[in-house]
């Protein structure tokens, strides 16, 4: 017998048979509940869909209840410790690990894909000098678009496969010169012969020297960090990407609008807050007054908890160890003490632990960044660079989706009935 939900009607009498697919009903079966002959039929009603879902994916898989999230089956783990950012990118997109011809060919595609137009400086130095590099970003990504008309061309699959490999190549080169420019400094060229996260920081760093060295330890932790922030299934960026694919946009506008969300506090910029709450408890003494204003609901404890894990994110156990390692170049960050003390007071209080307030990953990942050397306005850019892998193969997965169609949610209309216009003169 197949799994059904059954639901009586108590005003009709009337029962129904809904069919139960992957744990999910169909939200269209409800509309075979009416009121009457001319009702539309039931809707489900959830904001910020809560319980809603709005798509089948093979790219990532999260347990919230027990901290589990792989990338096409492979736990993040093993794939920090083992892999390369460019190597998950692909096993984002294509669905399997490369074999090592396959890696080679698509680290040269996007090596020699890294040079942007030049006509896009003009585009950056339109910009006032203090502006947020993340509204740069969102601009200069839509601005690619009119560049490449033929990415419009979203059902070939060649044409999209080529502009994959170019928005993945200029993320790190377009990010970079956002950051040169809230410097004030010249605009660093790719080196195609550095690794993709080595490149990333010569076109960050280098100033005078002939040729710039990147440190392996910072260059590991940055390609670590963009593994662990390469997906993380149907956030509000990657549903921002698809929807605004869904119109059949091209990959660099809907990419635009992902990095839209992203731009938003709620959302790439959480790992700022957590910053800036650690320099307001200011030192150790501070935290039991600070811990007791977050039970009295006065204060925000930020970087804890999250919308789907119910246990301690794996990805901020892989950024706490990351921690010690960059710290171990750049000098230990004077905030460190207070964050391992808060972690510490509220994975062993009550209070926290009966609402499975656990670290997430923005909790050290401010940390890190901030010791390498960038400004907490940065911090979402870094963020948008290796989601860029993760929203395209969500956008490529609903492309390629027969039950997708262009994304129109419903509504509950409360606003007045029907009014007759009112002359000015009567107002």
């Amino acid at each position: 017998m197949a799994d059904t939900l059954t639901v009586k009607d108590n005003r009709t009498g009337k029962q129904y048979e809904i069919p139960i697919s992957d744990g999910t009903i169909p939200a269209s079966a409800l509309r075979e509940i009416k009121v009457d002959e001319e009702d539309f039929g039931l809707m489900s009603y959830d904001p910020a869909y809560k319980n809603t879902a709005s798509c089948r994916s093979a790219i990532t898989f999260i347990d919230g209840e027990k901290g589990i999230l792989r990338y096409r089956g492979y736990p993040i783990e093993q794939l920090a410790e083992q892999s390369t950012f460019l190597e998950v990118s692909y096993l984002l997109l294509k669905g399997e690990l490369p074999t090592q011809s396959e890696l080679d060919t698509w680290v040269d595609k996007i090596t020699h894909h890294t040079y942007v137009h030049q006509y896009m400086i003009q585009g950056m130095e339109g910009f006032k000098w203090d502006a947020h590099a993340m509204g740069k970003l969102v601009s200069l990504l839509g601005t690619l678009s009119t560049f490449y008309e033929d990415s419009k061309n979203v059902r070939n699959a060649a044409v999209r496969d080529e502009h994959i490999i170019k928005i993945i190549a200029k993320m790190p080169t377009i990010a970079a010169w956002c950051f040169r420019h809230m410097q004030g400094r010249p605009y660093i060229y790719p080196d195609n012969g550095l690794s993709y996260a080595g490149n990333f920081m010569n076109m960050l760093f280098r100033m005078a020297e002939p040729q710039y060295k990147p440190d392996p330890a910072i260059e590991k932790a940055l390609d670590v960090l963009f593994i662990l922030h390469a997906d993380h299934e149907q956030n509000c960026s990657a549903s921002a990407a698809r929807a605004v694919g869904s119109a059949e946009t091209d990959p660099y506008c809907s990419l635009a609008a992902a990095a839209a969300a992203l731009y938003g506090p709620l959302h790439g910029g959480a790992n700022e807050a957590v910053l800036r709450m650690l320099e307001e408890i200011g030192n150790l003494g501070n935290i039991p007054g600070f811990i007791e204003g977050v039970k009295n609901r006065e204060r925000r404890l930020m970087g804890f908890g999250h919308r789907v894990y119910k246990n301690y994110d794996p990805r901020a156990r892989i950024i706490k160890k990351l921690a010690h390692e960059v710290f171990a170049v750049t000098g230990k960050n004077p905030l460190l003490e207070i964050a391992l003390e808060l972690e510490k007071i509220a994975l062993n209080d009550e209070f926290f632990v009966e609402r499975k307030l656990y670290p997430n990953v923005d909790f050290y990942s401010g940390l890190i960044y901030q010791s390498i050397g960038f400004p907490v306005e940065f911090f979402p850019v870094l963020f948008a660079i290796p989601r860029a892998a993760g929203w395209l193969a969500q956008w490529q997965e609903m492309l390629m989706d027969p039950e997708q169609k262009i994304a129109r949610p419903m509504q509950i209309y409360t606003g007045a009935g029907e009014r007759a216009y009112v002359p000015m003169d009567k107002r």
